[in-house]
């Protein structure tokens, strides 16, 4: 007979996680601080939460560091975020230590070459890491992905590469820049926003959601802890009927 699940036990760990680091902005502003300010310690938070991902049996963390709607934000603002990334990415050592694989999700076309540089190293740098695999989506937008796999795949058409037969879900999953992690299984969400805000909409399709009013910077350990043992108490049925036995 197998085991009851003791109180507060995460049984059920989620392979995929999904991180919409929201807050960061308000956390500043609270304090009377310039935004900039929030995105530093949320970066520090970021450090935190992705070993404890790892720690806690995580696989695959995915982050949404920068959408494709964020460059309407004030350009000072931006100029920081950006001056942000290449900052830690000198400081990538940290996860190197902790065998965590970096890869980077979204369109580079429109990134300053130093970063693409900085990136490129980064991903060869940790390419061999195998503890778990940490995904920053820069210059980022699900709908924009999506739109890329489909251009992508309607060039191999017109190429004759693939026939319009071959299109299937598979197809578009590998197309996309995700294509080499499974599906994601939980997504949160700090600040207090209940929207996806055009995160992972193809992957995460049967993701479970934690949103919590906590703003990223003061995302703590527990916070993540609380988010996957939500997720574990949860009943996937994935469309079907769960047993009842």
């Amino acid at each position: 007979m197998a085991d009851k699940k003791k109180s507060g036990e995460i049984l059920n760990v989620p392979a995929h996680v999904g991180i919409i680091m929201d807050g960061n902005g308000r956390w500043a502003s609270k304090r009377g601080l310039p935004r900039k300010f929030g995105h530093r310690e949320g970066a520090k938070t970021f450090r935190t939460i992705t070993k404890a991902c790892r720690d806690m049996g995580v696989k695959y963390v995915t982050y949404y560091a920068f959408s494709t709607e964020n460059w309407s934000r004030p350009e000072d603002e931006v100029e920081a975020i950006m001056d942000l990334f290449e900052k830690y990415l000198d400081e990538v050592k940290d996860f190197i230590e902790e065998n965590i694989r970096i890869r980077f999700i979204g369109d580079r076309s429109v990134l300053k070459p130093t970063l693409l540089e900085k990136m490129d190293d980064t991903e060869k740098t940790s390419e061999n890491f195998t503890a778990m695999d940490c995904l920053l989506a820069i210059n980022y937008g699900g709908r924009d992905e999506i739109t890329r796999a489909v251009k992508n795949i309607a060039g191999k058409v017109k190429n004759g590469e693939l026939s319009v037969d071959d299109i299937n879900e598979q197809l578009v999953t590998d197309s996309l820049d995700t294509s080499f992690a499974p599906p994601v299984d939980l997504i949160i969400r700090s600040g207090g926003e209940e929207r996806l805000s055009n995160f992972l909409i193809w992957q995460a399709a049967y993701a479970e959601y934690y949103f919590t009013d906590v703003l990223w910077p003061d995302f703590s350990k527990k916070e993540l802890e609380n988010a996957l043992k939500a997720y574990s108490d949860r009943n996937r049925r994935f469309g079907g009927v769960k047993s009842s036995k």
